[in-house]
């Protein structure tokens, strides 16, 4: 009886089911489109195309805001502080981050490698939608149709760079995605660089030199792509680029024909780059819009990722917008080396703003430079932080050298002081209260005081007052709110500058043609707009500039002469360039060939890796693919050797 009991109960709950979807098939089970619009009757107007081509611009904003794959584990930047890199000989236990050791929990199930695949696939399909619906739009001349192609060609390529120098072989779709499928087709990565050539030389053709809008791709940003992809080529990466040395000619005479153009010349003062602003937070003039407006509009900037323009990015540039839609304002501000933020005599505000600090400089970043004479040093860091709120530090606790007092600071006040590397403060009375002898109620820390000043390797410095390195300030915008991803500064992805390094980089390389001559005439251009009135004077870096105890005499001139240039020196002049600029500096290690070389000599933690044996191999030079494109692909694909 139960067992029947049970059967009628089913019986009549599906009787109930079916009697339900038949009288709401209507409400719910019918799709309706209450504005009857779909990609076909959408795009196939002139407003609705414009609409799907500006709508690829703002997507670089999220792709360029995934800097982990790109950023900690090369030679400059680290994922977290170089402190412990110090004593690791000495520490066996210690454990530096995956994505600087390269150590196994750099594979396949690492999500940001998920997440960028995602969002270039997604620039992907949209550029092929461009490409493939202009035809399509009635309303539209043909040349202003012809434009927006070439854009969308420019933007697919730059999508298939950035996906071919991680991935190696790829998936290369150029059709509109309409239909779901689990067909993956790989495409070696020679066929790939052939289609990237392809797409710049046909958007050469057609992009203008300018745009009536700011922030989409012209000629010359097409240009500027095309050289580096050929520069990349010309290395020929395992042999699988299908490069020569015909490649290095072809990148000498774009940046040559683009320098020569005159349309986009150098700042004069290499500060004009970045936004306005003062060091001393509390002296600050400048609002949130005029610190970026000279910047912004700078003729040196070929491209930029836009966050100041409401027509390129689909936002009206207010500071206070909603994250909640996305990616809006830029976040370089917060990512790169350390702040105040955790002083107990800073307020949360617009004075300082955030510091999240996922991208930490190395030791080597800080000593490339020649404080004294290179201005992109102190254009770069900020060695003294003021108070921005009342507040007081307790010394009780500190070691090694704890005392029973208080220190009060007032709003303005000087908190810290990190002297340059080639310059410390060896006077114990010139140091702060918080060391032996120290007379001045804020700290003067040495760069290298942080790992150094211990009791033993295990007890390190507890010290309230003290801040071990400086601020990153190069991306600093005033008035930005304390928010992180507010900035309106636009994002400079190609600068003229780097068309003389790469210049250089092709001629040290074998190129032919030079217009300006030797490889060192392109390089000390850069070297010198630099220097400013030091122009013609010879700069000078640590010897070693990964040995943090290395005695500050210990110099060698980065100045280029006809018979010292070399790749290495040309890397060097990249990163004091455009340290933290462009998501660009794997991409430098991995295209010259130097991962392997720089990461382990620059940054402690590739050396270390785990327990003293170093992870960093050749595998390395190209990413896992992620899980997610394995396992949903019918039949499987195969992962990149070695993981």
């Amino acid at each position: 009886m139960k067992n029947i009991k049970n059967n009628w109960l089913t019986v009549i709950t599906l009787l109930v089911l079916v009697s339900v979807i038949v009288s709401c098939k209507k409400q719910f089970l019918d799709e309706y489109n209450p504005s009857n619009r779909t990609t076909d009757t959408y795009f196939n107007n002139a407003v609705g195309y414009e609409s799907l081509v500006t709508s690829c611009y703002p997507l670089l904003r999220d792709i360029t805001q995934k800097r982990f794959l790109n950023f900690p584990g090369t030679d400059v930047f680290s994922n977290s502080g170089y402190g412990g890199t110090f004593w690791a000989p000495s520490i066996t236990s210690q454990g530096g981050p995956f994505l600087d050791t390269y150590d196994f929990n750099l594979n396949a199930s690492y999500g940001e490698l998920q997440t960028y695949w995602d969002l270039i696939y997604r620039q992907i399909n949209r550029t092929n939608s461009v490409i493939a619906r202009a035809a399509a739009v009635p309303d539209m001349s043909d040349s202003t149709k012809k434009i927006r192609v070439g854009e969308g060609k420019f933007l697919r390529a730059m999508s298939y760079f950035w996906a071919v120098q991680q991935w190696g072989d790829v998936p290369m779709p150029l059709e509109e995605t309409t239909t779901g499928s689990l067909v993956v087709k790989m495409v070696v990565a020679k066929e790939v660089y052939t289609q990237i050539v392809k797409d710049l030389t046909e958007a050469v053709s057609v992009l203008p030199i300018k745009q009536k809008e700011t922030g989409r791709a012209t000629k010359g940003a097409a240009k500027f792509l095309l050289a580096r992809v050929y520069l990349a080529r010309g290395w020929n990466f395992n042999n699988s680029l299908g490069g020569s040395s015909a490649d290095y000619t072809s990148a000498l005479a774009l940046c040559d024909d683009l320098i020569g153009s005159n349309l986009y010349p150098m700042e004069s003062d290499w500060n004009n780059l970045f936004p306005l602003h003062n060091k001393n937070v509390i002296a600050e003039t400048a609002t949130f819009a005029s610190s970026v407006a000279k910047c912004n509009a700078s003729a040196e900037v070929i491209f930029a990722v836009q966050y100041a323009n409401a027509n390129g990015t689909n936002w009206n540039g207010d500071a206070n917008t909603s994250l909640s839609g996305g990616v809006i304002g830029n976040n370089m501000h917060s990512q790169f080396g350390g702040g105040p933020s955790g002083f107990a005599q800073e307020s949360r505000g617009t004075k300082y703003g955030r510091w999240i600090a996922q991208q930490a400089p190395t030791w080597a970043a800080y000593r490339l430079f020649d404080p004294q004479m290179d201005a992109r040093y102190d254009g770069t860091f900020n060695n003294v932080t003021y108070a921005t709120a009342v507040g007081s530090v307790s010394l009780a606790a500190n070691k090694p050298y704890p005392q029973a007092k208080s220190i009060s600071y007032k709003i303005g006040d000087t908190i810290t002081i990190v002297t340059p590397w080639n310059k410390p403060i060896t006077d114990p009375t010139l140091r702060g209260v918080n060391l032996p002898g120290g007379t001045k109620n804020y700290s003067v820390n040495n760069l290298n005081d942080n790992p150094v000043i211990t009791i033993s390797p295990i007890l390190f410095v507890q010290d309230a007052m003290a801040n071990g390195t400086p601020i990153f300030w190069k991306f600093f915008q005033a008035g930005t709110s304390y928010n992180d991803g507010f900035s309106s500064f636009n994002d400079p992805l190609f600068r003229s500058a780097e068309l003389y390094l790469m210049a250089a980089e092709a001629i040290t390389k074998g190129a032919t043609g030079a217009v300006l001559g030797t490889a060192d005439v392109y390089y000390n251009k850069v070297l010198d707009r630099a220097l400013g009135s030091n122009k013609g004077k010879s700069p000078m870096r640590a010897l070693n500039p990964e040995n943090i105890l290395e005695a500050e005499t210990n110099v060698v001139s980065y100045r280029a002469t006809p018979g010292n240039v070399t790749i290495d020196m040309i890397l060097d002049e990249y990163a004091r360039e455009f340290l933290g600029e462009g998501n660009q500096r794997w991409f430098d290690l991995k295209r010259t060939q130097t991962l392997l070389s720089r990461v382990p000599k620059y940054n402690g933690w590739g050396k270390w890796g785990i327990a003293n044996v170093q992870q960093l191999a050749a595998k390395h030079y190209l990413r896992p693919l992620p899980q997610g494109m394995l396992d949903n692909s019918n039949p499987r694909i195969n992962q990149n050797p070695g993981y």
